[in-house]
């Protein structure tokens, strides 16, 4: 590393403030950008929110400024900046006083440090289709009202957007009954204070007090209050151009795309990627937690990047293949027929996928089909054909937009990586998506009952330890059937850092990667 850094005067350091303390957001994400050499600085956890802790804005601040000194780029999540967390902006009480004036740290961050390029990524405030779909991470009465208030915004959304009819005129003055007065005024109170600051967020956009501001749509769907505030943030911004300002659908991604933006100014590269999608509706396919097509979401993230696309993969620096259904649908990755078995368009995408590995380009894998985890008939053919250690990038977990987001991000940056370093990420997207979201925590999900103590899915409690051990032991199952006999994969250690089972923080072993890894890209363990 220290050898690299002499040799490339690129080599930058970077600040990096996560939405949250969730690996995806936090680790997995900065493991990128360190993977190139970059000393990519990250607040301690106990600074960053969780479900419980909604995280600790004032301390956030007094670390940044504490760490600027002789930073080249630094990326922050308003949210954790302004509010504590992602999750805190959703359940904060702040003042809309309070809300600003950290807001306005900004602004004077870059007067105190104007040669640290500031990329800042925040959240439209997300509208989450019922109690079940907010995890907890909304106020408890969204638990029992959630799936009104979302019904109730769909309605105000298409009331500006088109008009209602009369019966959609008296659902609404239904349901502004039915909530109860106290949580919907709660509700909407937070989301206008939050809209006001991404408002302030733009006027700074527009002085450029920073270099690109991105706002995710988390959770979205054609209609609701996040689809609303969403074209009024437009409106709001008309005349910012996109090399200053974009919104787009998901959250959870962002980080990564502002990451590669930083390296991309760093290096002063504008690199091109090319699209391929499976056959079917592909690029119209509008997938679930999202309110738009897929190929516009997809567009969106390679801007965000700082790249563009190519026309064709012969002059392109990444090609984009993405898992998409033929019919368009998004189905949930613990659905019964997510078996392994082909379904219709899986043979014809790996198909795809082979053909551009042959002839040498750089493949960067998208798996749409299934929400929350990997398509298993896809990677049954990947790994068959031994193509799960030439791809240049994957990515599967969570919403359809998150995975396209991430792997486009990653994937760029993996042009400046070793071979050791691109498998390493792959690895890390294999145990989570694949093993992990995939199958092992539907497995795990179903044996929840047979462990002493209290604990649910969604909190773990007593039955943490015992989920921990049991989680590895079948993640070492699963590995041993599906992935190469790495040596450091014989030891793999299981957290649930929130406490539930929808994400694990999976660690691994040391020894022996890098010469396994010569053996594999050789060719000897297909």
């Amino acid at each position: 590393m220290a050898d690299a850094k002499k040799k490339d005067p690129n080599l930058k350091r970077i600040i990096y403030i996560p939405h949250d303390s969730r690996p995806i957001s936090d680790q997995q994400t900065a493991d990128v950008a360190k993977r190139l050499g970059y000393e990519v600085l990250v607040p301690p956890k106990k600074l960053l929110g969780n479900r419980q802790d909604l995280g600790h804005p004032d301390e956030l601040w007094k670390w940044l400024r504490e760490n600027a000194k002789d930073v080249d780029a630094a990326i922050v999540s308003s949210d954790s900046m302004i509010y504590g967390s992602l999750v805190g902006s959703r359940k904060h009480t702040y003042s809309s006083k309070e809300l600003l004036q950290r807001a306005d740290e900004l602004k004077k961050f870059h007067d105190k440090n104007p040669k640290v390029q500031l990329y800042v990524f925040g959240s439209i405030m997300r509208t989450p289709r019922s109690g079940v779909d907010s995890g907890h991470e909304e106020p408890e009465y969204y638990r029992s009202y959630g799936s009104d208030i979302f019904r109730y915004t769909v309605l105000q959304d298409k009331r500006e957007m088109e008009g209602l009819t009369r019966r959609e005129e008296k659902e609404a003055a239904f349901l502004e009954k039915l909530i109860p007065q106290s949580a919907l005024k709660d509700w909407m109170g937070r989301r206008e204070r939050n809209f006001s600051v991404n408002q302030r967020l733009i006027d700074m956009a527009r002085a450029s007090f920073c270099r690109y501001l991105l706002l995710g749509k988390d959770d979205n769907a054609p209609y609701s209050r996040t689809h609303m505030e969403s074209r009024h943030l437009l409106e709001y911004a008309k005349g910012l151009r996109e090399s200053q300002f974009q919104t787009m659908d998901g959250i959870d991604e962002v980080g990564m795309l502002l990451l590669t933006r930083a390296v991309n100014d760093i290096r002063q590269n504008v690199p091109t990627v090319f699209v391929r999608y499976n056959w079917g509706r592909g690029p119209n396919t509008v997938p679930a937690y999202s309110d738009e097509k897929i190929s516009q979401s997809i567009n969106s993230a390679v801007l965000a990047a700082g790249a563009a696309q190519a026309a064709s993969p012969e002059k392109a620096d990444l090609v984009l293949a993405v898992n998409t259904n033929p019919n368009g649908r998004t189905y949930a990755a613990n659905e019964f027929f997510n078996d392994g078995s082909p379904r219709e368009g899986t043979k014809y995408f790996a198909d795809i996928v082979a053909d551009y590995v042959a002839k040498g380009y750089p493949v960067a894998l998208a798996d749409v089909a299934f929400g929350n985890g990997a398509d298993n008939a896809l990677m049954e053919e990947l790994k068959t054909r031994g193509l799960l250690f030439k791809l240049n990038a994957y990515a599967g977990w969570n919403t359809p937009v998150n995975s396209t987001g991430f792997v486009i991000g990653a994937g760029i940056l993996t042009k400046y990586m070793a071979d050791s370093d691109v498998d390493a990420l792959l690895l890390t997207r294999y145990l989570d998506d694949w093993a992990y979201q995939a199958n092992v925590r539907s497995v795990m999900a179903r044996q929840l009952t047979w462990l002493r103590g209290d604990g649910v899915y969604g909190s773990l409690d007593e039955k943490k330890q015992s989920v921990q051990r049991r989680t590895a032991q079948l993640l070492t199952r699963f590995v041993a059937d599906n992935l190469p006999p790495f040596e450091e994969l014989k030891e793999l250690r299981v957290d649930f850092p929130w406490n539930r089972m929808f994400e694990a923080d999976i660690q691994r072993g040391r020894g022996g990667w890098e010469k396994s890894l010569l053996k594999l890209r050789s060719g000897e363990w297909e």
